[in-house]
């Protein structure tokens, strides 16, 4: 159990350095905001969390707000400010009620006005008005979901489609003032693809959003694709951004956690971008390599993956990676792959990831469980589930990617 034990350690070590509680405070300490009425809006999952850094400093110069998080993310009333939680990964009936609501608090706003926009990943689907049928924007997100595209690719169809992505939120916050704290979830920390760029210029065009839809060979209304061919805001004048939290600073508080527990840490990459299953077999190539040599190490590997839907099973990338990973450490003493979402949810599971080490496919095979089989069937839940590897954290309060590790004790 002493890795696992480690591996425990290294994973809440590793997310308490990258609560949003700090650098929100950093954000809104210091910052002047004149004499209009201060609006709040938060959105993404990590949005309850950052909120409430934001009422215990603006306090009674707070107007009113709203928080748009996940199901079962909010931890409790906030002063003065209104709790939604809705859809995640694909929005639903109180995403859309949600952000009709939090339009309806930033309407009529002076230009001497602000809200006060925190924004965190998974808003793309929590925060959304569609300009196609719900039921259709439901079935794209599924569908785009389903077909491996990353998340820019996604964002860029998104953004399209939506009243308040790509700028266009910003838009309706005007003539009033938007002053914007990020918590980034996607690698390169691109301001207009986080949460969709809810307050941000689109950097992306109609010619790649058309481009996306051919490479993925998705199914569009007619009213879809005129959407698509219109362009996105790429300028806007009311707008100041601050981004805090990344991958890089999970990939450095895990380095530190691990050498604490004796690890030589090593980070391969904060921007690991391919396919979960392609991921667990590297890393588990890895392991096998250096567990033939002599040092105590641990090789870090920051981003986030995809998994591509061929099966009817339940995980997600970072479970779907451990799994892959076991195959190729089967048999090694000493020898672990775990792999975690900082937001403490992977895919639509209650799990954060998955722990696996060199018994776990023995102790699938005694239980008649073939990893082929559960890597066919995206089913890695239960996979882990049998073996004892998933990973429970809760919901987390932030979400700035994934972390895997391999580690390797002598």
């Amino acid at each position: 159990m002493s890795m696992k034990s480690d591996a425990d350690f290294i994973m809440q070590e590793a997310l308490k350095a990258v609560l949003p509680d700090q650098a929100v405070a950093r954000a809104l300490e210091k910052k002047q905001f004149g004499s209009g009425k201060i609006v709040l809006v938060s959105i993404g999952k990590a949005g309850w969390q950052m909120a409430k850094t934001a009422v215990d400093i603006l306090g009674s110069k707070l107007s009113k707000g709203i928080v748009v998080t996940k199901y079962e993310h909010s931890k409790g009333d906030l002063s003065g400010v209104e709790i939604w939680e809705a859809g995640h990964p694909v929005p639903d009936d109180n995403s859309f009620k949600a952000t009709a609501r939090a339009i309806e608090l930033v309407k009529d706003l002076t230009a001497e006005d602000t809200v006060v926009f925190l924004i965190s990943g998974g808003g793309s689907a929590l925060f959304e008005k569609p300009l196609i049928p719900e039921k259709e924007l439901q079935q794209l997100t599924h569908d785009l979901l389903a077909s491996g595209a990353d998340i820019v690719e996604m964002n860029t169809i998104r953004k399209r489609v939506s009243a308040v992505k790509g700028g266009k939120f910003a838009k309706l916050c005007a003539p009033a003032k938007v002053y914007a704290v990020v918590l980034s979830d996607i690698i390169g920390d691109p301001l207009d693809m986080i949460a969709s760029g809810p307050a941000y210029p689109d950097s992306s065009t109609a010619a790649e959003a058309e481009a996306i839809v051919a490479k993925y060979n998705l199914k569009l209304s007619a009213q879809a694709q005129a959407l698509l061919k219109e362009e996105t805001p790429k300028s806007l004048d009311n707008v100041t951004t601050i981004i805090t939290g990344s991958v890089r600073e999970l990939c450095k508080a895990g380095a530190a956690a691990a050498q604490e527990k004796g690890y030589k840490p090593i980070v391969l990459t904060d921007s690991l971008t391919c396919e979960a299953k392609d991921a667990g077999s590297f890393l588990g190539s890895i392991a096998a390599y250096y567990s033939k040599g002599t040092e105590t190490v641990a090789f870090l590997a920051g981003g986030e993956t995809i998994v591509k839907l061929i099966g009817k099973g339940k995980g997600g990338r970072n479970q779907e990676m451990a799994i892959a990973a076991a195959k190729k450490i089967a048999g090694l003493e000493n020898v672990a792959v775990f792999s975690f979402g900082s937001d403490g949810t992977d895919g639509p599971t209650d799990a954060a990831g998955g722990y696996v080490d060199g018994t776990t496919e023995k102790i699938l095979a005694e239980k008649g469980i073939k990893i082929d089989a559960v890597l066919a069937d995206n089913n890695a839940y239960e996979a882990l589930k049998a073996s004892g590897g998933l990973l429970i954290t809760g919901a987390t309060g932030t979400n700035v990617n994934d972390l895997s590790m391999v580690l390797i004790k002598k």
